[in-house]
């Protein structure tokens, strides 16, 4: 295995035609073709199919693109800053649930380089994208959080899929409302003092297991499901509607317009991050780590409450 047989399979995945392919590496598709059959022999299994959308990786193709995409980017990082001379970016990104705090650590992570100096990105996306995101490399790290309800089935997702799963901090469950709410002003909120008002939730397709909210599977009256924070945002504005949280708040980012009452409930959300098995972190990664500790203001610690 070479690491020119290694350019070609990411190049080939890359583009989804063995012809774009050639072409973008200046070769013979029959020298490309002979050289991907080379790797598949050595290795004993077939990277690529033929499908209705080009050439796209076999499952095992999958597993060893992960790879090849992190050689092949590291070798072309150390190809521009030592042979070309080129200054080369920072690059980091990370895959998250539906976070401000999230967002706020990113950002700080951020100002501590000059925007010339970095290659960065953030996706807030459904639970399933974050997996396949960190398993694909396509983020660096995943934010999201296990429970006594989702833990055994999440647990066993990573693995399947080569990840891992660290704690960062545990936090008590959280209504999140508008400010002018009917309920913005208690000091404790229960499901049944909820039951008049539409409850938010992300859309993670059919799988209670995946969603960010607690309790994803209590009869509520009416269920409200949104793909973005902003409209759900708007829609608690609108429809005095509500969403389940860690109540960590960033009135730097969402304003003041925007509470976190205690639930009256002993759940347990733990915050942690999510890797490939055996990955070491990169300095940006651990950075990135370190703001967001910092932006943990509801730890179990803290029986008062977020502090906004």
């Amino acid at each position: 295995m070479t690491l020119q047989q290694l350019i070609y399979v990411v190049t080939v995945a890359d583009e989804t035609s063995m012809n774009r392919a050639a072409q973008r590496l200046y070769l013979a598709q029959s020298s490309l073709s002979a050289g991907i059959h080379s790797l598949e022999e050595e290795l004993g299994f077939s990277l690529f199919r033929r499908s209705n959308r080009g050439v796209v990786p076999t499952p095992e193709g999958e597993e060893f693109l992960a790879y090849a995409r992190q050689i092949v980017s590291q070798y072309r990082l150390t190809e521009e800053r030592f042979i070309l001379k080129r200054q080369v970016k920072k690059q980091f990104s990370v895959s998250t649930q539906h976070y401000t705090f999230a967002v706020k650590a990113f950002i700080q992570l951020a100002r501590q380089f000059r925007p010339d100096e970095y290659a960065f990105g953030i996706y807030e996306c459904r639970t399933a994208e974050i997996l396949e995101n960190v398993r694909s490399c396509k983020s660096e790290v995943g934010v999201l959080y296990l429970d006594d309800f989702n833990r055994e089935v999440l647990e066993k997702l990573l693995a399947d899929s080569g990840l891992e799963f660290t704690e960062l901090f545990p936090c008590r469950t959280y209504v999140f409302l508008a400010a002018g709410h009917p309920l913005a002003e208690r000091a404790l909120i229960t499901l049944e003092d909820l039951a008049p008002y539409p409850c938010l939730s992300f859309d993670q397709g059919q799988s209670f297991y995946l969603a960010e909210e607690v309790y994803s599977t209590y009869h509520y009256r009416q269920v409200i499901k949104a793909s973005d924070r902003a409209t759900l945002l708007n829609l608690m504005v609108g429809l005095d509607g509500y969403t389940l949280c860690s109540g960590i708040l960033c009135e730097e980012l969402n304003g003041d317009g925007y509470r976190a009452v205690p639930l009256d409930s002993d759940k347990i959300m733990h915050i942690g991050y999510i890797k490939r098995q055996g990955c070491v972190l990169s300095p940006l990664a651990k950075i990135y780590l370190e703001e967001l500790n910092r932006c943990n203001v509801n730890v179990l610690d803290h029986p008062a409450g977020p502090t906004r």
